[in-house]
């Protein structure tokens, strides 16, 4: 990394990662300081707390703790900043409208993207610090040739987020920095066990900060009644692609594209859902040829390597975050949309994940599957 001792922000989660980036940017001397996002109030909802181990909780006031005591230990001032008006906006009820839509949205996208790099970016300038590092696996580098920001693959694939990061906007890659995007997981524990600091042998959080369970249909429940709201359509039929009733469900926001265990049917042979229909309330399930396609449409593109492909592109686009990634042509289609068509097709290809692009270990671009 270049010499550059302007104040540097850094995005505090209170687990091991970011807090070795802070000790990594103390040891090379930057002067930083430490943000952590107040997003969720761990508070709202208790009925879905109980079931959730607490270290498996995101964001929670033990994390915003541990931040605090990483920053004393480490020597450098810190602060909270309440963005939980903001989070319940961008994020959490986009959410749930499209979980009630029939879609399976990637809330950690939704706030990488719309919050958290736009928002941090901006307090962070009002505390004097132009640029912002985060614990995020992944890499940024400035291409001379092209004059843009390129997005990278982390060196440990295992813990690479390129896949959640894909909208991120050249200006805000100009001013972020991800210390860790050439490191393994292991090495980050050594660094962090070097530098004593007290959270080096905390384990990750594994939920999303606002469904500590991971049961997203039970936060929904929750979630509407908290609102004043009952979750829309109720009981309804599953059936097959040939319209075939084989069942009957109890909320088509307990299931999501390409699922297969729980659907309640004794049918002799395993059923896949293929399609949420909203406006008949009905579970559309079929036998595994049935849940694959050869393409996609994908909308909200955002361009990284380039500012738009001049014709079709080859590239291998991940559609889930742990999808090997599959070779395709992608074409862009209009302003911010594209299409994807696999050389193979591709199983439980859904509708609100996000399609990603990429060429070997370089992020192109990526959109959310329609």
């Amino acid at each position: 990394m270049a010499e550059n001792h302007s104040t540097i922000a850094v995005a505090m989660s209170g687990g091991v990662d970011s807090s070795t980036v802070a000790a990594i940017l103390r040891q090379q001397g930057q002067p930083i300081v430490g943000l952590t996002m107040q997003l969720w109030n761990q508070r709202r909802l208790p009925q879905l707390l109980g079931q959730a181990p607490a270290s498996h909780r995101c964001c929670s006031l033990n994390d915003v703790y541990d931040a605090r005591r990483v920053a004393e230990h480490l020597g450098f001032p810190y602060y909270v900043v309440n963005f939980e008006k903001q989070f319940e906006e961008t994020v959490v009820r986009p959410f749930v409208r499209e979980y009630l839509a029939g879609r399976t949205p990637i809330p950690c996208s939704h706030c990488n993207t719309e919050l958290k790099f736009e928002e941090l970016l901006r307090m962070a300038r009002q505390i004097g610090a132009e640029r912002i590092a985060t614990g995020h696996y992944a890499r940024i580098r400035n291409n001379p040739a092209t004059n843009r920001y390129e997005l990278l693959c982390a060196r440990d694939e295992s813990k690479d987020q390129s896949y959640f990061l894909f909208g991120l906007k050249q200006e805000q890659m100009a001013r972020t920095l991800f210390p860790l995007g050439d490191l393994t997981k292991s090495e980050v524990r050594e660094i962090a066990r070097r530098a004593k600091l007290p959270v080096a042998e905390k384990p990750e959080s594994q939920e999303i900060c606002f469904v500590p369970t991971g049961d997203y249909a039970m936060f929904l429940e929750a979630y509407l009644k908290e609102q004043g709201m009952a979750v829309p359509g109720g009981r309804g039929e599953i059936v097959t692609t040939a319209g075939e009733v084989l069942g009957f469900h109890n909320g088509l926001h307990h299931y999501t594209v390409g699922q297969r265990r729980g659907l309640g049917l004794a049918a002799g042979r395993p059923f896949y859902v293929v399609e949420i229909d909203t406006e008949r309330n009905r579970l559309v399930v079929g036998g595994e040829s049935e849940v694959s396609q050869g393409n996609c449409e994908v909308s909200g593109v955002n361009w990284i390597a380039f500012e738009k492909p001049n014709g079709p592109l080859e590239a291998q686009v991940k559609i889930r975050h742990r999808h090997e990634p599959a070779e395709a042509i992608v074409e862009a289609i209009g302003e911010d949309r594209a299409r994807v068509k696999f050389c193979a097709a591709q199983r439980a290809v859904t509708p609100g994940q996000a399609a990603v692009f990429y060429q070997g270990q370089l992020v192109i671009g990526g959109g959310w599957i329609e």
